[in-house]
């Protein structure tokens, strides 16, 4: 006999379509604590949650010169730093730092942006005067 137990466990992950093995610009996780960041500099760097302040998604402003230019832009903010994302298909990105489960975000050849839903061109990263 089955147990008549409600079911609690997770709900079927989602992240399966996020796993780096599908997409190798960003990851989630749901017991994470922080974001890795892999800038273009070569850098990699680690920003705490508890440290997030917003995120803004906008078009890209850069397409009014550029017509190749990624068409989204998303500004994320820390206490210390702040990420610049270029790329298309961030709501995905969005929804991950609003649930504390975007576990890292890295820049993609641009071959890779007809096959993923969200592809990342570029990441850059600015540590605030704050940090110094």
């Amino acid at each position: 006999m089955k147990s008549s137990q409600p079911n609690t466990s997770e709900q079927p992950p989602t992240a399966s379509a996020s796993s780096p093995r599908d997409n190798p610009c960003l990851g989630n996780d749901p017991t994470i604590a922080a974001l890795d960041v892999f800038a273009d500099n070569g850098i990699s760097y680690l920003l705490p949650y508890a440290q997030f302040l917003y995120a803004e998604k906008m078009s890209n402003p850069a397409l009014e010169k550029e017509p190749d230019a990624p068409p989204e832009k998303m500004l994320i903010r820390f206490a210390t730093a702040e990420v610049v994302v270029l790329g298309s298909g961030l709501k995905r990105l969005e929804q991950g730092i609003q649930k504390y489960e975007l576990k890292f975000v890295k820049s993609a050849d641009r071959r890779l942006a007809a096959t993923l839903s969200t592809h990342i061109a570029a990441v850059t990263l600015t540590l605030t005067k704050e940090s110094v």
